[in-house]
Parts: structure tokens; sequence; C-alpha cells
């Protein structure tokens, strides 16, 4: 079967299985022009490193499990690992929710500004000039002229 076929029907794209490849997780034969060719379990295979990704494992670790997957039979080695990647998927998880939480709080912030936490609610947004020149006002048309004269 050749690769957009199997693509099709696994539901991916053919960059998907040319990764695949490089990554060690898939395998295709040649034909004598340079095509790829899959076995017809290509595509039940491509479907399971779908399932490896979507829950969360990187393309390492599925390369580790893809013998037991073949053989049948897991090792305690294989378990201890999926039990670590899904610590590490935890602690990712915690990590997103304290980022979560925190950008909550700034939203709130900026909804709510308080002169805690907005510095321009501390002062006033302008406040009286106490200089000498403060005492006369200019008149006529150009005040901005006056004030730097």
């Amino acid at each position: 079967m050749r690769i957009g076929e199997v693509a099709r029907r696994a539901g991916v794209s053919t960059r998907a299985l040319r990764y695949y490849e490089e990554q060690g997780l898939l395998t295709s034969e040649r034909s004598p022009s340079g095509q790829r060719t899959y076995p017809e379990s290509a595509v039940e295979r491509v479907r399971m490193i779908q399932q490896f990704f979507t829950a969360g494992l990187p393309s390492r670790t599925i390369l580790r499990i893809l013998p037991c997957v073949d053989t049948g039979h897991g090792s305690p080695e294989i378990f201890e690992l999926l039990a670590a990647e899904r610590r590490r998927i935890t602690a990712a998880m915690e990590d997103l929710a304290a980022a979560r939480d925190a950008l909550d709080r700034v939203v709130d912030m900026a909804n709510h500004p308080t002169p805690e936490h907005c510095p321009a609610l501390r002062e006033p947004a302008w406040a009286p000039y106490d200089g000498a020149e403060a005492t006369e006002v200019p008149t006529g048309p150009s005040r901005a002229t006056a004030l730097h004269a």
C-alpha cells in the first residue's frame, strides 16, 4: 500500500507518516522507483501511534513501548516508564493550572484596578504646577508658546 493510501485510511498526513519513519515508529519498503510501500497492518499501527501521541507520550517513549505491543508482553520497566510519563503529565497540568490562576488574577486586576496594583491610581492624572511661572496664566492664541517662552 502506498503512503497516500495509508495516510487516508489512518486519518493522518503523509508528512506524519514520514515523521513516524524518521523516529523509528513505522517502517516501509521501497519500490524500485523509490516509493514507500506499507503492509496492510500499517494502518492499525499508525492509529495506535496516534493514540499514544494523544495520551501525551513523546515519540522516544512510544519507540520503547512498541516492542511490548508487538510481543504482547509488557515489562516492569515499561510500566514504570508509563507511570513516570503520567507523573510528568500531572506536573505539567499543575503548572498550567497555576499559570491559569495567575492569569485569572491579572484579568481581575485589569477589570477592577485598585491603587495597590495600578500606579496610575495612586496619584491624580494631573497635579497643579507649583513653580513660579504658574502664578501667571498666559492669554492669547497659544498657551503652549507662552509657557515655553
